[in-house]
């Protein structure tokens, strides 16, 4: 699988596809709503990015940026397999993936300056806590941390933080991350779950990782989530991703969809044999009525982007 995710104009996200996959989403595009796709690394780095246009009948425009606005560049293709060797090659980080293009650096224009936060420092540390907090949880994605750090501090006359501060506070932070994340060896906590959670949806019971904002949300919304051959849910909400992230374990929500205690019941042992199959440690007394929380958790989820 490549290190990518792939964006398309028709709202599609598909995350490590492989060499194939690739190529057909690369043959795929040229139709209205459906002209062009980019693909970003795993995790996203600011301003470093490939993307193809092409409409039906047309060629190829294909492009590249590797973070400043001088690192731009564009070239054209008249048919679909050399932009499928130069983007495989570019997600490959293969040497010479760009040769046999005629590439020309694309005009920018000069960078906006975006002035410092005009912030004391009480809110300075209350919104950078904020925005590490959910970054750490590892389910947002650059522009939702941005729009996180825009809106925390507004008030009803007040809003201290422009849309072009938040993101450079917002990809500062996100480096800083992913910094911390490439000494890490070998299988996460979180990724350990989310084996669990594939092997529990491939058994029936949907399973759903960071799902909604609150138990109130969760409960009303999970229905909507499942199959027809469902028997059951498990999932966490955006709360349960902070206080996992804070390193207070993972509490887990479940049921069974008939809403009865020994369907519930049932549904719980299915979860914990899940979690313990993949190494990691549950505490609940086989109370339906009680929350599984998986502890301890070492809580390191890589980001995606």
């Amino acid at each position: 699988m490549l290190e990518i995710v792939v964006k398309t104009e028709n709202w599609e996200r598909h995350v490590r596809v492989s060499a194939e996959e690739l190529a057909g989403l690369v043959r795929r595009i040229g139709g209205d709503g459906d002209l062009f796709l980019v693909v970003q690394r795993i995790p996203d780095l600011p301003d470093v990015f490939a993307q193809v246009w092409h409409k039906a009948g047309g060629d190829y425009t294909l492009e590249y940026r590797d973070g400043a606005a001088d690192r731009h560049f564009q070239a054209m293709a008249d048919g679909p397999e050399v932009v499928i060797a130069a983007m495989t090659g570019w997600a490959r980080r293969e040497t010479g993936w760009d040769g046999g293009l005629g590439w020309s650096l694309l005009d920018m224009g000069p960078a906006r300056e975006v002035p410092p936060l005009d912030l004391d420092e009480d809110e300075r540390a209350e919104l950078e806590k904020r925005v590490r907090e959910v970054l750490v949880g590892g389910y947002a994605s650059r522009a939702e941390l941005a729009e996180l750090a825009e809106e925390f501090l507004v008030t009803k006359d007040r809003r201290p933080v422009s849309r072009e501060q938040a993101g450079v506070l917002a990809d500062r932070l996100w480096l800083e991350r992913v910094a911390e994340q490439a000494v890490w060896q070998g299988e996460t906590d979180p990724e350990r779950l989310t084996r669990a959670f594939t092997a529990l949806q491939e058994a029936g019971i949907t399973a759903r990782e960071n799902f909604t904002c609150c138990r109130s949300c969760g409960q009303s919304e999970i229905g909507d989530e499942g199959g027809p051959n469902a028997r059951g849910f498990v999932y966490f909400h955006t709360q349960c991703t902070d206080s996992a992230a804070a390193g207070h374990g993972l509490m887990l929500l479940y049921g069974g969809f008939d809403d009865s205690s020994e369907t519930t019941a049932a549904i719980g042992h299915e979860v914990v044999a899940a979690l313990e199959a993949v190494g990691l440690h549950t505490e609940w007394d086989h109370d339906p009525g009680r929350a599984i929380t998986v502890t301890p958790l070492d809580w390191r989820r890589r980001l995606v982007g």
